[in-house]
């Protein structure tokens, strides 16, 4: 939970979701089937979503954003990135944060602040959120691939998942990521979260791990990957030399 000492060896046991909508209650349907207990808010009155809850996530338990940020392990942001300001900044100090947000102009507005090539959104929600643990992951996939092919470890037909963040921080949401029924890979630090935003290739990839280390290392070479590089330090997305597929921002 929040300023656990115990930091990134810290189990996890609860999962804190904040939003309620379809990758919210994906998410939480997963997480209860995978053995955690699961604390959601929507936007206000935890009345609002009890039966949403109910019936889309039997088992988790519907709260105010505040005491699912205060009580969880870890916390998963599942609301429109716009209101990433919103998110409570005391309540989340010391907490791994799980930032599955994604830049929608429907929703958020046009912003280049969120949805140009120099947006790095992911260290826009750290900077928000002094002393969190913020890890990018869980934002790349759709919710109905999240919701209906989840499979255990070894299977040949398992989909990846990326995370970008810190090491420590990035291995504690992977064995949520593994425990959730994805094969996680891990491919850098916080702003490599860039190579799986809206307009990258692995977004919206649902693929083996092989693959999507891949896509994401090619991302540099693609048309959007030069914008970025121009927006972005030259040095920010080059890929890691060695390693076990993992990669800088």
């Amino acid at each position: 939970m929040s300023g656990d000492s115990a930091g990134s060896s810290a189990p996890i046991r609860t999962l804190g979701i904040l939003g309620a909508g379809k990758v919210g209650t994906v998410l939480a349907r997963r997480a209860l089937e995978a053995g955690y207990e699961v604390l959601i808010s929507g936007s206000g009155d935890p009345a609002a979503i009890a039966l949403i809850t109910s019936v889309l996530a039997p088992g988790a338990r519907a709260v105010r954003a505040e005491e699912a940020a205060r009580e969880a392990d870890a916390v998963i942001l599942a609301l429109p990135l716009g209101r990433f300001r919103e998110l409570p900044v005391d309540a989340l100090r010391g907490t791994l944060v799980i930032d599955a947000m994604n830049h929608w102009w429907e929703t958020d507005g046009a912003s280049e602040e969120l949805g140009g090539p120099a947006a790095s959104t992911s260290e826009l929600v750290q900077e928000h959120l002094a002393g969190a643990r913020v890890v990018k992951a869980l934002n790349h996939m759709g919710y109905h691939d999240l919701d209906e092919r989840a499979l255990p470890a070894g299977d040949p037909d398992r989909l990846a998942i990326a995370i970008a963040g810190a090491p420590a921080d990035a291995d504690r949401a992977a064995r949520l990521i593994d425990a959730l029924g994805f094969d996680p890979l891990v491919i850098g630090d916080l702003r490599s979260g860039v190579r799986l935003q809206p307009f990258a290739g692995a977004f919206g990839a649902a693929t083996d791990r092989e693959d999507l280390a891949r896509i994401i290392e090619e991302f540099p070479r693609t048309e959007r990957g030069r914008e970025v590089l121009a927006a972005l330090e030259p040095a920010a997305l080059e890929p890691a030399a060695g390693g076990n597929g993992s990669m800088d921002a």
